[in-house]
């Protein structure tokens, strides 16, 4: 086995085990592999790409319960050019001892120490985090069913907890005008007291609605050029014309996890019809209107494009977000691919007590369906016949009350279903 310098017994195989799994807990994952060579009470990993749960946290529940967003973006921001922090930092409203560490895929680490020297140089740290870091864009950019059934489930909570927000920034407000009222106070001491209050509340309830706002939204003028981005990299040295439709016009912001399906959709179709040895010519268009983003790419090749078995490949990630993709192929003219994704948020239905009826063996097949995987694969990995588990399959979506093997792994992630390794 390799091993990591710094005082553990770090293997590839260890740090391996840090990267498979849910992407919520490689916080937790990553903190058990270095506890022992870098003591800390705390762990923080911090992506903006991550437009579900941007924290993946560890440790102590009174610091990674209580650091916020806006304190996180405010180290990143300090740290800039350096990449690498020993010492002092806000971190839970505390000033704390950290080592933090910014990562070039503009991935922030923060670990809170605790006793114990490190046994560890930050610099192999460093290298570590790099490919935790890497590995998190990866999984990010396949926007894969499970990533993105997560994400939609935690935007779901992050609404709900900017709701609780506002709600306690309207009793801060509510304290201000008990405060106008107090007879206990002279007019001035009362208006100073009140402008005070009601100013540091309004100024952090916009400063977090805002923070989480653009970390979980996405203007579509922006997701577009991010897309445009990366698939004149993915086609620079392919001798076909990639034709873009011009932006939906307009300021509409997306759901996080419905542009990373956008551009993911749009990358896995870009490079099948690149195949083609006829292809001179591929057109990517995006439509938005108050329901829906509309994914639509053609091609002038010769039409025989297995565009059903691109479908099937495609839609595991359209249907996790309630969408529909559909195909055709016309000898002679071409091949297109169209996926609708819905903007709106599904109804709040699922909680775990919605799994009771399922058997245990549907509960396996259900964690394989959050994992993405096909029928056959599923049934590789149990051991029983890909019709046995079409027949389990079918049991999981009548008893879930859902439609598509997508949904079924949406309901899944919302009810706490951690993807099959």
């Amino acid at each position: 086995m390799a091993q990591v310098s710094g005082g553990l017994d770090l293997t590839i195989d260890a740090l391996r085990d840090v990267l498979e799994g849910r992407l919520s807990d490689i916080g937790r994952r990553f903190s058990a592999f270095v506890g022992e060579a870098v003591p800390h009470s705390a762990l923080v990993i911090f992506t903006r790409e991550c437009t579900g749960r941007p924290r993946k946290v560890a440790g102590d529940p009174a610091i990674v319960d209580r650091v916020t967003i806006t304190e996180l973006d405010a180290l990143r921001h300090r740290l800039g050019t350096c990449a690498v922090h020993r010492g002092r930092a806000r971190i839970a409203g505390a000033d704390r001892e950290i080592h933090a560490i910014l990562d070039r895929t503009d991935t922030l680490l923060v670990l809170v120490r605790s006793g114990g020297q490190p046994t560890m140089p930050l610099d192999t740290l460093r290298s570590l985090f790099g490919v935790v870091a890497t590995a998190i864009a990866l999984q990010v950019g396949n926007a894969s069913p499970a990533y993105l059934a997560e994400s939609r489930a935690a935007s779901a909570e992050r609404a709900r907890t900017i709701a609780e927000l506002s709600d306690t920034h309207a009793a801060t407000l509510e304290t201000v005008l008990a405060t106008l009222r107090s007879n206990d106070l002279s007019d001035g001491q009362a208006r100073a007291a009140a402008r005070e209050t009601a100013t540091t509340a309004l100024v952090e309830l916009r400063s977090s609605v805002d923070v989480h706002r653009e970390l979980s939204e996405e203007a579509v003028t922006t997701a577009f050029a991010r897309m445009r981005g990366e698939l004149a990299g993915l086609i620079r040295h392919r001798s076909f014309e990639l034709e873009f439709a011009p932006a939906p016009p307009g300021g509409r912001r997306l759901p996080g996890e419905i542009a990373h399906a956008a551009r993911a959709v749009a990358r896995g179709v870009v490079l099948a019809m690149a195949e083609q040895t006829e292809v001179r010519r591929v057109r990517v268009a995006w439509a938005v209107d108050d329901d829906s983003l509309t994914v639509d790419l053609r091609d002038d090749a010769d039409g025989t494009l297995d565009a059903a078995d691109l479908e099937r490949q495609l839609r595991p990630r359209v249907e996790t977000l309630r969408g529909a993709i559909a195909h055709e192929s016309t000898p002679g003219w071409g091949s297109r691919i169209s996926a609708v994704l819905p903007l709106a948020e599904p109804a709040g239905r699922t909680d775990p007590d919605s799994l009771a009826e399922l058997a245990p063996r549907e509960v396996e097949v259900l964690a394989h369906l959050v994992a993405g995987r096909r029928n056959r694969d599923i049934g590789q990995r149990l051991g029983v016949s890909e019709s046995t588990v079409k027949f389990h399959v079918a049991g999981v979506l009548r008893k879930l009350d859902v439609r598509t093997r997508g949904e079924a792994a949406a309901v899944g992630s919302e009810a706490g279903i951690t993807p099959a390794p």
